[in-house]
């Protein structure tokens, strides 16, 4: 990422952060600052490994964060929508797909709903 894009991103965190949990701010700066380096280090030399496991480590993060508090999760999503998103290069921010799927069965009925790929192996009835 860009300095002056990265920058933008990790002052939005940290304002989110500040928002609800002040006390850590510190230790969340400190850890994008750290991930940051260790990611563009990573990169250099093609590692993409390291970038795919702090992306699982901050989807844990918010997990946590947003099952302790639910209601922050539609200013997470503004956050993201307005302030992190658009700092993305095109490429990346053509892979952010947002899917909402409802289905609705009664009676014996059957529903299959899938964002990709889906196998369905049913023997005979």
């Amino acid at each position: 990422m860009a300095t002056q894009a990265w920058e933008q991103a990790r002052q939005a965190v940290v304002a989110f952060w500040r928002q609800r949990h002040p006390e850590e701010v510190p230790a969340i700066d400190a850890e994008l600052v750290y991930g940051h380096a260790q990611v563009t280090e990573a990169l250099a030399v093609g590692d993409r490994s390291v970038e795919e496991a702090l992306i699982g480590d901050w989807q844990r993060k918010l997990r946590r964060l947003l099952t302790a508090d639910p209601t922050l999760g539609a200013e997470l999503q503004r956050v993201l929508d307005e302030e992190l998103t658009p700092l993305l290069p095109d490429v990346e921010a053509a892979r952010i797909t947002k899917i909402r799927m409802s289905a609705k069965v009664s009676g014996h009925g059957r529903a299959y709903m899938s964002a990709r790929d889906m196998t369905i192996n049913e023997g005979p009835s």
